[in-house]
Parts: C-alpha cells; sequence; structure tokens
C-alpha cells in the first residue's frame, strides 16, 4: 500500500490509498478464508468448495467489498500516521470500480481539528482552595471503619430502634390466614421500613421469648388485591433480639485492620492519606476553574461532527449506566417522564463543551510544542499493563501503534493542563 498526501483545505484533508494487483489478490484470498463457510455449493462440504467456484455461482466481485475492508481496517490507521493526519470523524471513503488483476486507487477525505491561537491562558486568575486534614475527618474515617467492622450480639434486654429482632410471625385477616402472611425464623431490623407501616414499631421494646399481636391496615395501594385496605392481625414470637456492637477504638483494633501496631499510628497515616487527597482534590478543582475560564474567553468554530460523534458517545455511556443498575433504557424514560430527545438535548450542551475544551487544550499543547517522551510513554504503558495484569510489551503489541498515537497525544494534553495551571494567578477566596 502506498499513501499519497493530497491537500488539505480548512480543516480537510484529502489523501489517497494506492494498492497493487498482488495486493488486493492476497486480501481476496483472506477475505475467502473468512467468508468460506457462509457458502453452499453442491458436492462440497460446508467450507471446502473452492474460490472460484464460489465467484462463479455468488458472481465475480463477492469477495470484493470484504477484502477491501479488510485492507482499509489495516491500512487506514497505519496512513493517518504516516502523513500525520488526526481524523475528527470517520472517513469519506470513494472507491473505484474493481477490475480483478488490477491495482486500484481508494480516495479519502477526512476533517481533521480545528488549528487556532488560544488567547488568555497564560496569568489566568483564579481562587485559590484547599482542603486540610483535620482531626473530625480522620475519626470520621475509624467511625467509618467501626461501622464495617459492626457485629451482632444476642441481648437479653428490650428491643430498640435499629437492633434486629428474630421472629415467627402468623397473618390473618378476620380469624382467616392469608397467603405471604407467615414466616418462621425471620431477621427484621427494627426502624428499616422492610414490613408493613406500624409493624416494626409494635415490637420495640419486647424481649427474646416475648407473644405479641401486631395489628395493621394495608395500605389502599397495596399490590395484592385482596390484602389492600384490610386490617390484619400478626401472631408474633420474639425468638432473639440482637444489637449491633461496634469493636473498641484500641490499639487491637489498629491492628486487626491496618499494618500499624498503634491506634495513634493508624490515626497519623489516615491524615497524611486525606492530606494527599485533599490536594489532589483541591488542584483538580482548580484546574477546572482554569479551563472554564479560557473556554469563555475564547469563541472558536466547534465541528459539528465532533459533538455528534461526542453526544453519541456520551448516550452511549448513560444507557450503560441505566443498565448497570438494573433497568432498560425504556424504563428509565417511564420512570423519569423525559422523551429520547429532551435526553439528547440535555447532554447536547456538556458534549459542545467536552469537545471545545479538548480543542482548547490540544491547542495549547501545540503552541506550546509539548510532546511525549518515550520514557513517558513507557511509564504510562507500566501503568496500564499493572492495572489490566498484562506484561508491558504485550500491552504495546495489543495497542498497536495508532492507540499509542493517542496515548502520546493524552500525555500533550496532560501538560498542557499542568502548564497553565503553573502560569496560573491564586488568590484567597
Amino acid at each position: 500500500m502506498k499513501a499519497t498526501f493530497i491537500e488539505k483545505q480548512d480543516a480537510k484533508v484529502k489523501f489517497e490509498l494506492e494498492y497493487t494487483a498482488e495486493e488486493f489478490e492476497a486480501a481476496l484470498i483472506d477475505a475467502y478464508k473468512l467468508m468460506k463457510d457462509q457458502f453452499r455449493i453442491d458436492g462440497f462440504r460446508k467450507g471446502k468448495a473452492p474460490r472460484k467456484l464460489i465467484m462463479q455461482h455468488y458472481g465475480e466481485h463477492v469477495f470484493d467489498d470484504d477484502a477491501i475492508e479488510g485492507l482499509l481496517q489495516k491500512d487506514y490507521p497505519a496512513a493517518l500516521l504516516e502523513l500525520g493526519i488526526e481524523p475528527v470523524c470517520r472517513p469519506e471513503v470513494d472507491f473505484p470500480e474493481i477490475k480483478h488483476g488490477e491495482g486500484f486507487v481508494v480516495k479519502i477525505e477526512v476533517e481533521t481539528p480545528p488549528e487556532f491561537d488560544v488567547k488568555d491562558y497564560e496569568g489566568v486568575k483564579i481562587e485559590s482552595v484547599s482542603y486540610p486534614a483535620s482531626d473530625e475527618d480522620v475519626e470520621k474515617q475509624l467511625e467509618q471503619a467501626q461501622n464495617r467492622g459492626m457485629r451482632l450480639v444476642e441481648s437479653d434486654g428490650e428491643a430498640g430502634d435499629g437492633d434486629t429482632v428474630n421472629i415467627d410471625y402468623s397473618g390473618s385477616i378476620d380469624g382467616v390466614k392469608f397467603d405471604g402472611g407467615t414466616d418462621a425464623g425471620h431477621n427484621l431490623k427494627l426502624g428499616s421500613g422492610a414490613f408493613i407501616e406500624g409493624f416494626e414499631e409494635q415490637l420495640l421494646g419486647k424481649k427474646a421469648g416475648d407473644e405479641v399481636d401486631v395489628k395493621v391496615t394495608f395500605p389502599d395501594e397495596y399490590h395484592a388485591d385482596t390484602l389492600a385496605g384490610k386490617e390484619a392481625v400478626f401472631a408474633v414470637k420474639v425468638n432473639e433480639v440482637r444489637v449491633e456492637e461496634k469493636p473498641e477504638l484500641n490499639d487491637e483494633f489498629a491492628q486487626d485492620i491496618s499494618e500499624f501496631d498503634t491506634l495513634d499510628e493508624l490515626r497519623a497515616d489516615i491524615k497524611t492519606k486525606l492530606a494527599e487527597q485533599g490536594v489532589l482534590r483541591a488542584e483538580m478543582e482548580m484546574k477546572d476553574a482554569i479551563l472554564q475560564k479560557i473556554y469563555e474567553a475564547n469563541d472558536i468554530d466547534v465541528p459539528t461532527v465532533m459533538v455528534d460523534d461526542q453526544l453519541e458517545d456520551m448516550l452511549k455511556e448513560f444507557e450503560q449506566g441505566v443498565k448497570q443498575q438494573g433497568f432498560k433504557l425504556e424504563q428509565y424514560f417511564q420512570m423519569t417522564g423525559q422523551v429520547p430527545n429532551e435526553l439528547r438535548e440535555r447532554i447536547k450542551e456538556d458534549a459542545y463543551k467536552r469537545v471545545k475544551t479538548k480543542l482548547i487544550v490540544q491547542n495549547i499543547a501545540r503552541l506550546q510544542g509539548f510532546e511525549a517522551s518515550e520514557e513517558e510513554v513507557e511509564d504510562e504503558l507500566a501503568k496500564m499493563a499493572e492495572q489490566y495484569g498484562m506484561e508491558k510489551e504485550k500491552l504495546r503489541d495489543v495497542l498497536g501503534e495508532f492507540q499509542i498515537k493517542l496515548l502520546k497525544d493524552d500525555i500533550k494534553n496532560k501538560k498542557a493542563v499542568d502548564y497553565i495551571y503553573a502560569n496560573a494567578i491564586t488568590g484567597e477566596a
């Protein structure tokens, strides 16, 4: 394959990919190998019919589209790297008339990011932000650790709010038991609201061994029509009362949950980590504030295609998030009363802002001449390899040169954000 740059007009770039007859023939063979199982020819087992015979039956050009697609999947990213082109959208591809035994040229046009001079990105004035770690923050962390280590302990005392009771119960209406109203050995945390309104409150103050008739009224909108609005009596026996017990804050507790021998050492470590997190949080907020000011100071033409692509990506992310919560997107619309177009409009503004901000950062990186060194790339690959549990060189092979190029772009963009942060002017809020 030979890649040739043709021209650039504004943000649109034209180039060509030229293939020899031999390259096209090799691609046809690859397409045949991938697709041969899809064709049935009398006298041949599935996947065993010769390519020429399949072409005779299904047409001379039956493998052409797949052969060309295979070539472009491999060569289009390589051509972008070779020619130094950064596309922001899917390419427009012009295919010639294909003749077997001859080479051909594919013409491609693609839009690239606009280049512009970013103004007012040095010396941006923002309010200073800080999140120091207080002793109160440390104690909250310890309390959360205590709560995670909470256990239930049997009690001879009266059941209180937040305690768990183990009960047997049998419900009836007008002396007749109803389906689903009976259970034995059920654990119920008082105050959880797990049972019908009024049920749990009548067990407060009860002890193990107590028996009580709990009187309740089912709501008018109760899901079971036969029970809706009915008064019921539950004969309840309290088998056991258990109270939550927090582990005591002492050196033994510190040893159980950490590598430290004393509670004071654990406290000091928590405070150090909270302080580090506070520094990162403050830095992130101030960087966002700087970017917002630069965003507002620069009026640029944002390619519509970039916003559209970003919007589609965000909608897919949103749908995936809804699915992770156990819902379908249609159910989300039913529950919220929204319609798809309203969701698109709500997200589109954010999509525009993301794209414009990215273009600003990219152009700051270009104006400052930032590059990604091989050492920086290796460091990022090492972090990613550790995250995915892969060998670094294996990860490099999986990513390929085009993805490595995107990784380099990310490094340059981070340098741009660090640059505007280092050159900002901070003051007291």
